[in-house]
């Protein structure tokens, strides 16, 4: 392949005193290496993960290319690929998803289903993959178990919601808003607690009677971990996702974990292989993605931004005022 000749537009992320920016930047045109994609970029999402900053692994103290999935067409393969061709449309996880041109390794990427936007495509890779983790390949959820999610109208949390119905879970969110708990009971929310920090665990027993929930995913951090613990059955999972409310260290009820065999894990895509990605990407699409191509799931946008607006975009997300996903339009 020959590289393009005009440069093209991206977006980095910095970190300052007080906040994160997101800085335009012209670069050039990548060129896909072996087991590579080149991707023009046609939609994307901003998740919380990547414009926080505040975690080591997503460090952007001296700047980095921001952006971590979204959706476009196969612009060129590099050698070896033969999953994909020239002109696919595809979703993908990757470095640098906000900018106009994308590399990504041809592992990482899933076809995108006849009759499904740009923007939900781009809205999908990070949330839903990232609930599935949480749900299927990690927390194993059952049919019919009860399974309770702290900050349920985040995106994952919604991914997390609509994952959990088509697997005849019942589920309880927690929000810090009325408003966004009605709107999630027409996704199929079946109970929604009205809370923010770790005063829910007490509503949780009572709805479930007394037994408390299989499954409990914390996408809000150290203030919601302590009620998470407290609401769940014996052989109960804690999936730690998220920090959003920036509290990093938490107590442990260390007699609860051992007298219920609970068990605690963590979610990041930092630390994973593309190969271990992968795995999780393949389970993905066996069990999710049916749903999602024939319309039992369907992506939740709040709101869409054109690329221009990017900086909007995710002062808008800062507001914690949405519900599912920001979308970002090329």
């Amino acid at each position: 392949m020959h590289r393009l000749s005009s440069p093209m537009k991206s977006y980095w992320i910095r970190k300052t005193p007080c906040a994160t920016v997101l800085e335009p930047r012209e670069q050039p045109v990548p060129v896909p290496g072996p087991e590579q994609v080149l991707v023009r970029m046609c939609a994307s999402s901003i998740n919380r993960g990547d414009i926080l900053a505040a975690i080591s692994r997503h460090s952007a103290d001296d700047g980095r290319p921001a952006g971590v999935d979204g959706a476009g067409g196969v612009e060129a393969i590099g050698v070896g690929v033969c999953t994909v061709a020239v002109g696919d449309r595809v979703m993908l996880r990757a470095k640098g998803c906000f900018a106009e041109y994308v590399i990504a390794e041809s592992a990482l990427l899933t076809a995108v289903p006849a009759g499904l936007s740009w923007e939900q495509a781009g809205v999908i890779p990070i949330a839903y993959i990232t609930a599935y983790e949480a749900l299927l390949q990690l927390g194993q959820l059952q049919d019919g178990e009860w399974l309770l999610i702290a900050g349920a109208s985040s995106g994952v949390g919604v991914a997390a919601l609509q994952i959990a119905k088509i697997c005849g879970a019942r589920v309880i969110g927690v929000s810090g808003s009325a408003e966004k708990l009605e709107r999630l009971k027409a996704l199929g929310l079946d109970a929604g607690i009205q809370a923010r920090g770790a005063n829910f665990a007490e509503e949780v027993l009572q709805i479930t009677g007394g037994a408390g929930v299989g499954l409990a995913v914390n996408l809000v951090g150290g203030s919601a971990f302590p009620g998470c613990l407290a609401a769940l059955a014996d052989f109960g999972r804690l999936a730690v996702v998220g920090y959003v409310d920036g509290q990093m260290m938490t107590a442990l009820d260390l007699e609860s974990v051992h007298g219920k065999r609970l068990q605690i894990f963590g979610l990041s895509n930092a630390p994973l292989s593309t190969a271990a990605r992968a795995v999780a990407q393949r389970g993905f699409e066996r069990e999710v993605m049916p749903a999602i191509a024939d319309g039992r799931i369907v992506p939740v946008i709040d709101r869409t931004f054109s690329f221009d607006e990017l900086p909007a975009a995710k002062d808008y997300v800062e507001q914690n005022t949405l519900l599912g996903k920001v979308a970002i339009r090329f």
